[in-house]
């Protein structure tokens, strides 16, 4: 089979496609062949780290190690790989998979599962109560443009997106945003209740700027220093989230989560959308859309 790997850090330009055998499945594992692969921000920075690529991945099983129970071969499922992710073949943890329902592309549930667990995840902790303002920043990527309609389906009256170009300003308010802002113009805009932050970094303070006094964000993305006399000062709370954390600490939660993105994306409430598909070979260029924040919705890898 073929695998993307890389053997020094720096950019998405030292990921190469070598051959590599197909893995055997241990106790709880599921091999999948993969039909679509989800290309995401947090896989680029472990680059830099010397980390096996994760991802998530949707395909067919073939095979089954021992101990599983419900899935067998033939069966479709979506999960994330915790280890050479982007390949033709993936071992898959049964613990991490969930069945595509009939109906669903592999593409859709890669562009729909992980990111909507994220998003559906930090509405949760943010807990939004009927007729509140929102802010989603990195609205227009992969979570962000599922958050932006996830928080009009938990209750929000007015939505404020944040993107880093003004470019993508009519591909969210499609989504459902009623106001678009560029991250240093966040001032401008309605104050809101609440803040689901995905870009983190230096762009943290300017996502705790859009919030009322009183205000609560709760940040998926990337860290960053923060001055918290904006904190004090406004009454504001931020916490951090991770949709893997609650997988271990809360399973049953997170299996109420997967339940509850697959029912809106059937009742024609969520809609995901897939920026581009590349093959395997153009993992590089996948990345590079991410990295340069071009994208429109999800980026997909098609092996």
């Amino acid at each position: 089979m073929r695998r993307v790997q890389y053997e020094r850090s720096s950019g998405p330009e030292v990921l190469e496609v070598v051959a590599a055998e197909v893995p055997v499945p241990g106790a709880g594992e599921l091999l999948v062949r993969v039909e679509a692969i989800g290309v995401t921000l947090s896989a680029i920075r472990r680059i830099s780290v010397a980390q096996p690529l994760r991802a998530e991945v949707a395909g067919e099983v073939v095979a089954v190690g021992d101990g599983v129970d419900g899935y067998s071969a033939g069966y479709r499922v979506v999960g994330v790989c915790d280890a050479d992710a982007y390949a033709e073949y993936v071992l898959l943890s049964v613990d991490q998979a969930s069945a595509i329902p009939d109906g669903a592309s592999a593409v859709d549930a890669v562009a729909l599962m992980r990111s909507g667990l994220v998003a559906l995840g930090a509405l949760d902790t943010v807990a939004p109560r009927e007729g509140e303002t929102a802010l989603v920043t990195a609205a227009a990527g992969g979570v962000g443009h599922l958050a932006v309609q996830l928080a009009r389906v938990r209750g929000a009256s007015w939505v404020v997106a944040a993107v880093s170009d003004e470019s993508k300003a009519g591909f969210v308010r499609e989504l459902g945003a009623d106001e678009v802002y560029t991250y240093d113009q966040l001032h401008c805009g309605k104050q809101a209740d609440y803040a689901l932050d995905g870009v983190g970094g230096s762009d943290l303070g300017n996502t705790l700027t859009g919030l009322a006094e009183g205000g609560r964000a709760v940040t998926y993305g990337s860290s960053g220093a923060i001055d918290t006399e904006d904190l004090l000062a406004g009454g504001k709370t931020l916490t951090g989230f991770r949709i893997g954390r609650l997988a271990q600490r809360d399973p049953a939660r997170y299996e109420d989560l997967r339940q509850e993105v697959w029912q809106h994306d059937a009742s024609g409430l969520l809609h995901p959308v897939v920026h581009a598909e590349f093959a395997l070979d153009d993992a590089a260029a996948a990345h590079a859309v991410i990295e340069q924040r071009t994208n429109l919705g999800k980026v997909v890898l098609v092996p």
